[in-house]
């Protein structure tokens, strides 16, 4: 396989992942607006900076209203990780990969491109929000769906395997980290009843909330619900389930050292909730130096399999076996 394949369906996986996960984001806020008082308030704008895109969004809006931030996080295309923008990028990648994705792939992901684009004003505004978001996350799991049950488990899957769990991993410590954010927000007189309803929003943003009472047994507790997020390692949008996952398919692929030393400092990581530990700005720093490694592992792959230098250019299609000059000229103007 040349690595610019590999590379494409990897960020086909990612860009995937990041449609479905921006979906569940806004769905956390968008849901905690019919859970909480009237006089509950929540600032959009943390979803802009969990999503450390406030440069961005300054930019673009000089007002920071429920109104600009989710029309910014779902459709704005100046936003290069907003919602409609990573569907563009999963769409040509896939398009790109035909010949090694299942064949109604292709089918799917445009369906999912025309329904997310002729009807993204039922996203941004909040009467039709909920039924969009849950139509998009829906859709996603549909094509998600058609790779776990249709492709062969060669490299293509160890590929998409990596490029899924580290997006997914990333975006359950964003999703944790608006959580804690309202939580640690002022909200006199709520805040009995705010801890649950926040926590169990996290949860089943994440479809995890029946898995949760499941594994703890217990009732909606924040400190066992971020532990059960980070920790579990049965369910698939914990960080450990995804860090198992990313290990297992990098040891499945040539040349992996450097990224299974990644990965081995990303697990080192670690932050307890057993002693007494708050859910405070220490659990927001530590979430955020996950995601600093996350990134640091997206880094490495980049250059162990994605690119090598040649001069001063950058090439993208380093092949991942030895193939001949002949063949490598020919794989260059494909």
């Amino acid at each position: 396989m040349l690595s610019r394949v590999a590379e494409r369906i990897y960020w086909s996986a990612r860009y995937l992942e990041r449609v479905e996960n921006t979906a569940r984001l806004v769905g956390v806020y968008d849901n905690l607006l019919f859970d909480l008082p009237r006089d509950t308030n929540i600032s959009w704008f943390n979803l802009i900076k969990i999503n450390s895109c406030i440069d961005t969004f300054s930019d673009r809006y000089k007002v920071q209203t429920e109104h600009n931030v989710v029309k910014f996080l779902l459709a704005d295309d100046t936003n290069p990780s907003s919602m409609l923008s990573s569907l563009k990028q999963a769409k040509e990648n896939i398009r790109t990969t035909r010949d090694v994705l299942p064949q109604d792939t292709w089918e799917l992901i445009n369906e999912l491109d025309l329904y997310a684009r002729n009807h993204i004003r039922q996203g941004i505004n909040r009467t039709d929000r909920h039924k969009f978001l849950n139509s998009i996350i829906q859709r996603c799991q549909e094509i998600n769906g058609l790779f776990e049950g249709a492709m062969s488990r060669d490299a293509s899957w160890q590929f998409m395997t990596l490029g899924r769990n580290l997006e997914r991993a990333d975006m359950t410590t964003r999703i944790l980290d608006a959580g804690v954010s309202i939580m640690l927000q002022p909200n006199e007189g709520t805040r009995i009843n705010l801890s649950q309803v926040v926590w169990g929003n996290v949860l089943r943003s994440l479809s995890g909330y029946m898995n949760y009472r499941r594994s703890v047994r217990t009732a909606i507790v924040s400190k066992k619900v971020a532990r059960f997020l980070l920790e579990d390692e049965y369910f698939p949008r914990t960080i450990h389930f995804c860090i198992n996952e990313l290990e297992s398919a990098a040891k499945k692929l040539p040349r992996s050292k450097p990224i299974l030393q990644e990965i081995k400092t990303l697990k080192k990581l670690h932050y307890s909730l057993a002693n007494g530990n708050p859910l405070d700005d220490k659990f927001r720093d530590y979430l955020n130096q996950l995601q600093i490694n996350i990134s640091d592992l997206n880094n490495a792959l980049m250059t162990n399999w994605f690119a090598f230098n040649m001069g001063d250019h950058q090439e993208e299609n380093l092949p991942l076996k030895k193939v001949t000059q002949k063949e490598y000229q020919f794989a260059r103007q494909a």
